[in-house]
């Protein structure tokens, strides 16, 4: 009889599952897995085996389940698989590893009942299948279900975290914005002098942070560009002139040098136009005060390349690396949300482009934005 075979071979049983765990890449055996996992099925396969040799089927069925789906009667089998199955999630483990404990027994007792030359009858066979069926479809979907609400729960986090972000940049220079107007209003200073460009310089970060915000939406899952075909000078122009104010409040040169009048785009423009705008913020940030930021478009041999330069202190090759990750600040000026050059570099790449960076430490950046050939070439 198979519980016979189970019962007095038990711990030989389990302690092939441990070694079968053990030897996989990376994994040793879990406590709590070897709590909640084998032994526990083992104690339920052996009750159901047991109740079937009595001809008590309704008492194997309760702790089996029937070999149907039906979520209303699966049985003490995927009550104990469910806990299983959410618990290796816990512990780090893989969907696959879920699969392979179960597996692992399976294969344990086909080949300890050859070495021991055991031979069972075909209904208690299906009672195994049965039981491991059960077992790995109860984990599987719990293992499935945890692990969607630790996605969901992540993504909620990362999104509230940014909004946050989002929402102190938002508040401090609104706040500042306020005060200075309130200064000015009460008629002890002008417009012109140190409190209008406190309120210049927090209108440009508040348009700023709404540009990154609409930005960041628009190449959002789902959104669908808006191309067309326009003048690459007149888009230069453009932003210079949106640029012109930032650079004059940071006391920092800004300096655009000549565009081809005949080259033309094809992109999404607003996305174009916050690419380079958050280049040129970042390249006035760190450029500081008596800097040079230079902003240059031209056609290359079947592209365009814009490209925003600065004289700040440059960066080393592992920032160079991250410089375009989310929430990565490089240097010594940490204000903003450090969201700015990831944004370029999506909506970059969502009007098919690249953004890279050259950089040495000392040499201050150059930021490229390289389009393909969409962009025509009027003749």
């Amino acid at each position: 009889m198979m519980h016979d075979f189970l019962i007095d071979n038990r711990a030989e049983l389990e302690r092939r599952c441990r070694e079968k765990v053990a030897n996989r890449p990376d994994r040793s055996p879990n406590k709590q897995q070897l709590e909640q996992g084998i032994p526990m099925f083992l104690d339920q396969l052996i009750h159901t085996l047991q109740a079937e040799c009595r001809g008590a089927e309704a008492e194997a069925l309760a702790v089996s389940g029937p070999s149907t789906d039906d979520p209303e009667r699966r049985g003490e089998v995927g009550m104990t698989a469910s806990i299983h199955g959410a618990d290796l999630l816990t512990l780090g483990y893989s969907i696959s590893e879920v699969v392979h404990d179960y597996g692992d027994l399976c294969q344990a007792v086909s080949d300890l009942s050859i070495d021991l030359n055991e031979a069972f009858s075909i209904d208690e066979f299906r009672t195994l299948n049965r039981c491991l069926d059960n077992g790995i479809a109860e984990a599987v979907t719990a293992f499935n279900e945890h692990r969607d609400l630790v996605i969901a729960d992540e993504q909620a986090l990362e999104v509230n975290e940014r909004l946050g972000f989002f929402a102190h940049e938002l508040r401090n220079h609104l706040s500042t914005a306020t005060l200075a107007l309130a200064a000015i209003k009460s008629g002890n200073v002008g417009l012109v002098g140190p409190t209008g460009s406190v309120l210049d310089r927090s209108l440009v970060s508040l348009r700023g942070l709404i540009d990154q915000s609409l930005a960041d939406v628009r190449i959002g899952p789902g959104m669908k560009l808006h191309r067309t075909t326009f003048s690459l000078a007149n888009f230069i122009r453009e932003v210079k002139y949106s640029a012109s104010l930032e650079a004059d409040l940071m006391k920092c040169a800004f300096l655009v040098e000549q565009t081809p009048s005949l080259l033309t785009v094809y992109a999404d423009k607003d996305l174009l136009f916050s690419a380079v705008g958050n280049l040129l913020q970042n390249a006035f940030k760190f450029s500081g005060k008596g800097g040079v930021v230079t902003l240059s478009a031209d056609a290359g041999t079947d592209n365009i390349l814009i490209k925003v330069k600065d004289n700040g202190p440059g960066l080393s090759a592992e920032a160079t690396r991250d410089i375009f990750l989310p929430f990565t600040q490089s240097g010594a000026n940490k204000s903003g949300l450090g969201l700015g050059l990831s944004i370029a570099r999506r909506s970059v790449e969502a009007n098919d482009g690249t953004l890279t960076v050259e950089s040495e430490l000392g040499q201050g950046c150059i930021f490229i934005i390289d389009l393909p050939d969409k962009l025509q070439q009027n003749a």
